[in-house]
This record gives C-alpha cells, structure tokens and sequence, in this order.
C-alpha cells in the first residue's frame, strides 16, 4: 500500500520532479495549443481585412478628388481645400462679392478614369512594387490625360458646386479612337 504526501507518493523520492515535470510538459503544451489558436486568429483577421480592404477599393471607383468634391458640396471650405490640394490654379473673385471659380489641373491615366476593375488591384500592386524598386519592365505604362477642376465657391467661401473637364476637350476621345 503506499501513501500520499501532498507533494509526491511515500517512499517514491522521485516521483515529486517527475510530477512536476508532468505538468510543466502538459501546462507548456496547453500554451503552444493557445498560441497556434491565437495565430490562426490573427490570418483570419488579416485575410478578412484584406478583402474589406480591396472591397473598398472596388467600391471607390474614379479619381479620388471626384469623391471628395462630391462629398465637400455645401461643406468644405476654400480653406480646406487649399489644404488638400494647395492653391488653386487659377481663381476668379469678383470685386463687389459674388461666388468664386477655382480651377485645379491635374494628370489622370485612363485608368483612373475607367470604373474600377479587378484589374487595378493589380496595379496597386505593381505600383507599390515600382515604389520598393521591384517593378517589372513589362507592361502597357499608363496614358495620361489633362483633366481640369472647375470649383465654384458661394459668398460665404462653402464650396456650391464642381466639374471635371478635360484641359483640351476631346483627348481622350481622340487618342482612344483605334
């Protein structure tokens, strides 16, 4: 018959470091299990959060300053644009008071201005490679068009109204007619 003493069995003198070496082991893996769990928790939010994040890119089609011209409409300031965009290209504000015209030039590719496609998520990509220094040299390079900004401000300096037109009306038309 043989006797517990709290820490090991009565007359087996090594039976306490072997116990504990049991339960280091089995607290050990029980932690390895947990942090294997915790790792795949973490690809499963990176993965979720990659495809928010391309979702939200196809849901933001167009150039982004048409979006947010679209969303400024009786809310942003002269100010807050000048902040955005830096000083217009030209402005027109009348002496005696009266609404001001801004005007913004800027280059925009083709593909900027085609709805979105799968196919930009691709050129994320390669352009974020271009920035590493690992760009292909292969590929169609964008063609780029000259696109004005017209923004008309009230009174009160509140942006009323916008277009975007091109700086040389039909380019674009003109260069993708084949």
């Amino acid at each position: 018959m043989v006797a517990a003493d709290g820490v090991g069995l009565a007359g087996y003198r090594y039976v306490g470091p072997k116990l504990c070496a049991l339960l280091f082991r089995e607290a050990h893996e029980r932690v390895e299990g947990s942090a294997q769990v915790m790792r795949g928790v973490r690809q499963h939010l990176f993965t979720v959060g990659m495809i928010l994040l391309a979702g939200a890119m196809l849901a933001c089609g167009g150039p982004w300053r048409d979006g947010y011209f679209k969303k400024g409409v009786d809310r942003l300031t002269q100010d807050e644009v000048t902040e955005m965009l830096g000083p217009p290209h030209t402005a027109k504000t009348p002496v005696l008071g009266g609404d001001s015209v801004w005007t913004y030039r800027f280059p925009i590719s083709d593909k900027e201005l085609a709805s979105v496609s799968l196919s930009q998520l691709t050129d994320t990509a390669q352009q974020a490679a271009a920035l590493m220094g690992k760009a292909s040299a292969e590929g169609p390079k964008a063609m780029l068009y000259c696109y004005r900004y017209i923004l008309t401000f009230d009174e009160h300096k509140i942006l009323k109204q916008w277009k975007r037109e091109e700086c040389v009306p039909g380019t674009h038309d003109t260069l993708n007619a084949n």
